[in-house]
C-alpha cells in the first residue's frame, strides 16, 4: 500500500515541476542580469545595515549610512 502511495506522490511532484517550468516564459539574458543585479544590491544593503548596527565609531557609521543611501538609491533607480 505504501509503495503505491509513494509512486503517486513522485508522479505528482514530477507533474508539478513540469507545470512550473512551462508556466512562465523563459527570461532573456538581460532580464536574468537585471534580476541578479537587484539581488546583489539587496544583499549588499542588508549587509551594510547589519554592519551599521554594530558600528562603534562615528566615521564608520557615517560611511555605512552613505553606503546604505547609495544602495537604496540604486535599487529605487532600478524600479523606475
Amino acid at each position: 500500500m505504501a509503495r503505491g502511495f509513494e509512486s503517486k506522490d513522485v508522479e505528482f511532484q514530477q507533474a508539478e515541476a513540469e507545470r512550473r517550468r512551462t508556466a512562465r516564459p523563459p527570461l532573456t539574458a538581460d532580464e536574468r542580469a537585471s534580476i541578479e543585479r537587484r539581488r546583489t544590491l539587496e544583499l549588499a544593503l542588508m549587509r551594510a545595515k547589519g554592519e551599521m548596527a554594530n558600528a562603534r565609531t562615528g566615521a564608520h557609521r557615517e560611511m555605512l549610512e552613505q553606503a546604505v543611501a547609495a544602495l537604496e538609491q540604486q535599487l529605487a533607480a532600478g524600479d523606475a
